[in-house]
């Protein structure tokens, strides 16, 4: 989840060789989203949802995936929704509601991850006006309850999130209430604060929503629950306070006194230089590097088993003790700069496993602002990757190309492709933030808010039609990784070069290969397996090509029988697909073709083409290196128009082919396009009505 503590005008971006000549800031033209002035719309995928949510009874796991009732598949393509930018809500009023719902269904959203709820209103559902944060808001749990009702009537479900952002006041009765903040790692342990969150719970969970009759723990459009956000103990942790830390202390050695015999506690303590009948110290911070391996990978072992019993504990009383009857997942493998088996090998207890990543988060150390075409082996997708069990369902409830990246047109294609590739269960971007009011006016306001933006928020749709559907096949192959107990507990003291998969041997390729799943965390040790460098590295399915050079013009293409793109440097690499080809002049570019009608490419009547490069806003000014924004600009946000030429090829039968061009309601923008029938196929001109979205008919003979 990331703070939002950084303006973006303090953000830095390192550029690639090539972005200090790709982009003309002359070519950006305003085009704005305009979610209260649509109705209908041509490009309305909301025929992918199967309303209302929780038709029939509770998602379930069967083989590893998500199933209705039904024992059919279900993926989950969504969003959240979050408040960060100004003139935002994090729960938005009840007559603002059907039409945040209606929209979020029109791009194929079919799950909200509810984030943050644990806040003090008038944000979230906390009631901010007591001694304590252990009551709700009337008015605002209200809202949440229409809120849901709303989402379920259009088919989309709710991920429900229980701990994240909560604060605690002196009537809590939480030691050091107000210099702990969200109580990161001190909620695995600290047993008053575990009291609370089970608290929390029990209220939240056992609440009956009016508009729905039902309580939260008996409702089937309810499709997971969280138990933390981004929350872990770590070797080195260090408590915010000494109250916490002295805890975490005491609380290591009653379990050695536990688990350790008399002997070998004599020798812990030797080796941490304190005296016979001492507390054994933990380590601090670098301290694990240089520490003897049986310290620790004593500490390790402690750490595991204090999150695992955690972890245990808190999923028996949301099932056994409240009767939650959906998949629980604990927390998500969030911090890719470190091994995440220690913690994996507790969460892997739990029904499902969950990843975050973004591509160059803007709190993060630079290089930023670079396309990720350009660098396969540290994509979002090799690292989400890495996270996922063979027999359980992996999703991945945060990810995002942050704004003002101007590379992103990349991020929600590749992502819905390779997703669908890995045979994930779900993909939620952080964040769709709903605006309070009616007259906010259009622009990028947030670097993780897609809801304004005109190319992220567009190919929303383009995505859910690929992700939901399965566009693209599952892997062929898949291939197991098992760990030792040992590497599980050394792999933290890899260096970060070995980032993300912490796995010495392992072809960072392999992912945009074949499937891959962890097996065990308890079994042989990972066997090393050989790299063969290939350009383009090919899916076994042959559906997805990713393409490097050393001019740095990468690029990715997907071809299935019904999606197909071109995505990164399309003029440098002049590629062509069976259905789809393109001439344009913009140096990088994403252009998705997407049948609408469930047929394929070559016999669809009706498909959606998105058309997606740069996104900015008026004024939004960079120093003279693009390597820093100076100010984040305003209102209208601009694109620079992907203009050129598209070609339809092998349309069977194919008597004429029109586009209409849409605006940020998704309404036609004028007379439909009609396209040049040529030798290679149908050819239609991009660029001019702007726009980054079109409706593509074809009329047969």
């Amino acid at each position: 989840m990331p703070r939002k503590t950084l303006s973006l005008a303090s953000l830095l971006f390192l550029s690639s060789p090539v972005a200090l000549a790709q982009w003309d800031d002359g070519l950006l033209k305003p085009f704005v989203m305009d979610h209260r002035g649509a109705t209908t719309s041509p490009a309305d995928v909301s025929f992918l949802l199967d309303a209302p949510a929780g038709k029939g009874g509770f998602i379930r796991i069967r083989n590893g995936h998500f199933v209705k009732p039904d024992g059919r598949r279900i993926r989950f393509w969504g969003v959240h929704f979050t408040d960060w930018s100004r003139g935002s809500v994090e729960i938005p009023p009840k007559e603002d509601m059907p039409m945040w719902a209606a929209t979020l269904a029109r791009y194929g959203v079919n799950l909200v991850r509810l984030h943050f709820l644990d806040l003090p209103s008038p944000r979230g559902i906390v009631d901010a006006s007591g001694n304590d944060s252990r009551s709700f808001d009337p008015q605002q749990l209200d809202r949440l309850d229409f809120e849901i009702s709303e989402f379920k009537k259009r088919g989309i479900y709710v991920d429900l999130n229980l701990n994240v952002g909560r604060s605690y006041k002196a009537g809590d009765g939480v030691q050091d209430f107000d210099k702990i903040q969200w109580g990161k790692g001190l909620t695995l342990y600290d047993p008053r604060l575990i009291e609370l969150e089970k608290e929390y719970a029990q209220k939240l969970l056992t609440h009956v929503n009016p508009y729905t009759k039902t309580a939260y723990r008996d409702e089937p459009a309810i499709a997971i629950v969280e138990i933390l956000n981004e929350n872990g103990l770590y070797l080195g942790f260090r408590a915010p306070t000494p109250y916490y830390d002295d805890e975490l202390t005491r609380l290591y050695n009653t379990w050695l006194q536990q688990h350790r015999s008399a002997e070998e506690l004599a020798k812990l303590r030797g080796l941490a230089s304190v005296a016979e009948g001492a507390p054994v110290p933990r380590l601090k911070g670098q301290e694990s590097a240089a520490a003897p391996k049986e310290r620790y990978n004593t500490e390790m072992a402690f750490y595991m088993d204090t999150e695992s019993k955690f972890y245990e504990d808190m999923s028996g009383y949301l099932k056994k003790t409240l009767g939650v009857k959906v998949p629980i997942t604990g927390t998500a493998d969030h911090s890719h700069t470190s091994s995440p088996y220690s913690m994996l090998a507790s969460l892997a207890k739990l029904d499902i496993l969950d990843g975050h990543v973004y591509w160059e988060h803007p709190g993060s150390p630079p290089p930023v602002n670079t396309p990720m075409v350009n660098d396969p082996l540290h994509s979002t997708v090799v690292q989400l990757s890495r996270t996922a069990f063979a027999g359980k369902p992996y999703t991945v409830s945060e990810t995002n190309h942050p704004f003002p990246n101007e590379w992103a047109s990349e991020g929600i294609p590749v992502l819905a492709a390779y997703g669908s590739f890995q045979d994930w269960d779900a993909i939620v971007m952080y964040t769709f933030e709903p605006k309070r009011d009616a007259d906010w006016k259009p622009y990028v306001g947030d670097p993780f808010d897609i809801s304004l933006d005109p190319v992220r928020m567009t190919e929303m749709a383009a995505g859910a039609l690929m992700f939901l559907r399965g566009d693209v096949r599952p892997a062929r192959q898949t291939v197991n990784r098992t760990y030792s107990a040992e590497q599980v507990l050394e792999s933290r003291l890899l260096p970060r070069t070995e980032q993300p998969y912490f796995t010495p041997g392992f072809p960072l390729a392999l992912p945009l290969e074949h499937g891959v799943r962890i097996q065990s965390l308890a079994g042989a040790p990972t066997e090393k397996i050989a790299a063969v460098e290939t350009n383009p590295i090919v899916s076994d399915t042959k559906e997805l090509s990713w393409y490097t050079s050393e001019q740095k013009t990468g690029m990715v293409t997907v071809e299935t029988d019904r999606t197909q793109a071109l995505i990164g440097f399309i003029k440098a690499n002049h590629k062509t697909l069976k259905n789809l080809g393109a001439g344009i002049s913009n140096n990088f570019a994403t252009i998705v073709l997407s049948s609408m009608d469930d047929k394929p490419l070559a016999r669809s009547g009706k498909m959606l083409l998105t058309a997606g490069s740069r996104v900015s806003n008026t004024g939004l000014k960079w120093n003279e290196a693009r390597t820093r924004t100076q100010s984040q600009g305003g209102s209208p946000s601009l694109i620079e128009p992907v203009a050129g030429t598209v070609t339809l090829r092998n349309l069977d039968q194919a008597a004429a082919v029109s586009m209409s061009a849409l605006d940020g309601a998704g309404k036609a923008t004028g007379e439909a396009i009609q396209a040049k029938k040529t030798a290679d196929g149908w050819v239609l001109p991009l660029g001019d009505p702007v726009t980054t979205w079109y409706v593509v008919t074809v009329r047969r003979h």
